[in-house]
């Protein structure tokens, strides 16, 4: 039995396909290492995926980065997460999960706000993620795809994100 309420969560003014995606600056982490990285230096190399996701260990973070690996995306397209999650615990989760992307640290949440997607988590006065997102951003950081949850838990539909891939 599931043992969780599912959440209805509140409209938000997040960044449409055909607008810019926002830039922001945070430690971006692989397997080795960790340093700060813009969305715009990453977009240098071309097209990519960002998703937004919750804290490293909820098991929706596992789910999408489960998805990701089997579909192997990130053999065609640079794929990025963010979360509130701190770099240590980024590192963990690359190498537990093996996954083959890079995370963006985002302990304080900024990134969320400035996408309009936050989520403030019940019972957690002024703990706050970003709810689930992905955005597939080309080259010139125009967003072509943007899928927001509208309740938690949620999961983008990976099907529409692939044929924004090929479309690219």
């Amino acid at each position: 039995m599931v043992d969780f309420d599912v959440v209805e969560l509140d409209a938000t003014d997040h960044p449409e396909a055909g607008e810019q995606a926002p830039d922001f600056t945070r430690p971006l982490v692989d397997d080795e290492l960790w340093a700060d990285v813009s969305l715009s230096e990453l977009l240098d190399d071309g097209p990519l995926v960002l998703l937004f996701h919750p804290m490293d260990g909820a098991f929706p973070a596992t789910y999408l980065w489960n998805e990701v690996r089997e579909r192997g995306w990130t053999d065609d397209i640079a794929v990025v997460g963010l979360s509130i999650s701190t770099p240590y615990a980024h590192k963990q989760l690359i190498a537990e999960r093996g996954i083959d992307a890079r995370l963006f640290s985002d302990p304080q949440n900024g990134v969320a706000e400035k996408y309009d997607i936050v989520n403030d988590l019940d019972g957690m006065a002024g703990v706050s993620e970003p709810r689930p997102a992905a955005f597939v951003v080309d080259r010139e950081g125009t967003i072509q795809y943007t899928w927001v949850a509208e309740e938690w838990p949620a999961f983008p539909d990976y099907d529409a994100i692939e044929a924004a891939i090929d479309e690219l």
